[in-house]
């Protein structure tokens, strides 16, 4: 197949490396502009007559690959050149893979008029990722033979196990001095971002059990076929939550099991299971006392014939152990084939960082112990979105032990703030590119009024994340006369000067930025207050 490249002179030596390396018969042409992007289909078309009208005769060219970053759709140059044109990658960097994936040279790829290949090549792994983890997750067949298994039970309808992707359990903290509604809508919010299981967290110290029966009838129609599980260690709390139908009990220790045991068996309900003693006052500190611990109060369960999911415990970083808590893990593993639970939420709320990268790291380390829940609440600003990224997480590393391969290029991932990679084309100008006076920016000392009126601009954070939106009111005067919602930038300002509401070239280019603002707030989840920045640098190390 001979297949010409369009590209800029910017692009053009990331480009002539990718033909060189390909085994297609590939023309480059370098079109007359320094950056590939500002391409049109009618200055392709025109340059591609003007140079190669010998092969346009003769039919020599088999395909067009235009710049990926190139705005509009290919389909013109497609029509009046009479040859299959497609967008090739947004980075030059990334063509050698399209070029191998075209007549399935390294697989197969079909290219698109519209979207860029790469962005092509991402959407089908990301389809492959979820169609793997969906199909197993719905082979009942293979479901129940899992099930068969010792380090596999059953919570509610729920499969919890080795075998399974790890499980996300989310906390209602202190759920019973939630209005109804606020109850409502914590579990909303959680399920919507991937909770497997919502947890009802009592008060510690307090006995709230009369408030129990209502909760679980409250929650039980919202989580369907999802777990509900009850948080506490007082007997009375434990007994009225599993008369009333709850899937799972968070926590049992070698201080309250007795009192909850046959209940546990009768209902058939599996037990969150502590190396602990909190009616002595015993708490495990060493690997061997966490160990020795949960071994004694597992062998107590299972002749008393309750299902346990082993908890050693994960600790903070630099209280007593993280390391020996992770230690402590693996070697109760080696030896017991108990489902293990694993405590994210005291990590990532203890510790000052965002949470993307904690609880990814973690979630890698659970699952390379053997643990099958992952726990964490969202008390804190820093942890908001846990839920959905231990979720999202917890898929990685299902497909990534699947794959037998690191949770890297697996279609699915955890970068929010950051790219996966640095870019080596045209994104890198320098000064130097373009010769042209350089001016250095200015602040300007007073900010002019708009005639036309002001604004305030505000996020709403919706239960379900794809129902967030920006809403921005319209003062004049100090009355507000107009409101404007949207998701996205670009079809809010578009509306603002639709209703001549901006007169200023300063006022519509402070809006463009306020509202760029918003829009990532939205989607990240922070807090937007207008003219604060949004992100700053953590610390000057100077």
């Amino acid at each position: 197949m001979k297949i010409l490249i369009v590209t800029g002179n910017l692009a053009f030596p990331l480009v002539e490396k990718a033909a060189k390396d390909s085994n297609h018969d590939v023309m480059i042409h370098i079109a007359d502009t320094q950056i590939a992007a500002f391409l049109t289909p009618r200055m392709i078309i025109n340059e591609i007559e003007d140079y190669y009208s010998n092969e346009l005769a003769n039919g020599e060219i088999d395909m067009i690959i235009t710049p990926g970053l190139m705005r509009k759709s290919t389909a013109d140059i497609a029509f009046a050149l009479n040859i299959p044109t497609f967008k090739g990658s947004t980075d030059a960097a990334d063509l050698k893979m399209v070029l191998d994936l075209i007549d399935g040279l390294d697989g197969n790829l079909d290219l698109s008029t519209n979207k860029p290949a790469d962005k092509l090549i991402e959407e089908e792994k990301r389809k492959q990722a979820i169609e793997f983890i969906s199909d197993f997750e719905s082979d009942l067949e293979i479901r129940e033979e899992l099930l068969k298994k010792p380090n596999n039970i059953k919570v509610g309808k729920l499969a919890v196990g080795e075998d399974f992707p790890m499980r996300i359990l989310a906390e209602i903290a202190n759920a019973p001095i939630l209005t109804k509604e606020e109850l409502i809508k914590k579990a909303e919010y959680f399920l919507a971002n991937g909770a497997d299981m919502i947890d009802i967290g009592m008060v510690a110290g307090e006995d709230k059990s009369d408030t129990i029966p209502d909760m679980i009838a409250t929650l039980r129609p919202i989580v369907g076929e999802k777990a509900l599980s009850i948080d506490t260690l007082n007997p009375k709390e434990i007994s009225v939550a599993i008369k009333h139908g709850i899937d799972m009990v968070l926590s049992i220790d070698l201080g309250n099991y007795k009192e909850v045991s046959s209940l546990l068996k009768e209902h058939n309900v599996p037990a969150v299971a502590l190396p602990t003693n909190f009616t002595e006052g015993k708490v495990p500190h060493t690997v061997e006392e966490r160990i020795s611990r949960m071994v004694e109060l597992s062998d107590e369960c299972k002749i008393e014939g309750v299902e346990i999911i082993a908890d050693l415990i994960l600790d903070p970083v630099n209280s007593s152990s993280i390391v020996d808590s992770i230690i402590a893990c693996r070697e109760y593993h080696k030896i017991h084939n108990n489902p293990m639970f694993f405590g994210v939420g005291n990590v990532n709320e203890l510790m000052d960082s965002d949470s993307v990268g904690v609880n990814a790291l973690l979630a890698g380390i659970a699952m390379e112990l053997g643990a099958s829940i992952l726990f964490t609440p969202e008390e804190s600003g820093k942890t908001t979105g846990s839920v959905y990224e231990l979720s999202i997480a917890s898929k990685m590393m299902f497909l990534a032990k699947n794959r037998n391969s690191i949770p890297k290029d697996l279609g699915i991932n955890l970068l929010v703030f950051k790219d996966k990679k640095k870019r080596q084309d045209i994104d890198g100008l320098e000064d130097s590119d373009f010769d042209v006076p350089v001016e250095q920016a200015r602040e300007a000392n007073r900010f002019v009024l708009d005639p036309a009126g002001s604004f305030k601009i505000r996020v709403e954070h919706a239960i379900h994340p794809e129902n967030s939106k920006i809403i921005v009111t319209h003062f004049k005067k100090t009355v507000p006369d107009l409101t404007i919602e949207g998701k996205y930038t670009k079809e809010i300002y578009d509306e603002l000067v639709r209703q001549g509401i901006i007169t200023r070239m300063e006022h519509a280019a402070y809006l463009g930025a306020e509202l760029q603002k918003a829009e990532i707030a939205m989607i990240t989840g922070k807090e937007y207050i207008q003219d604060f920045d949004l992100f700053k640098r953590p610390f000057d190390l100077n």
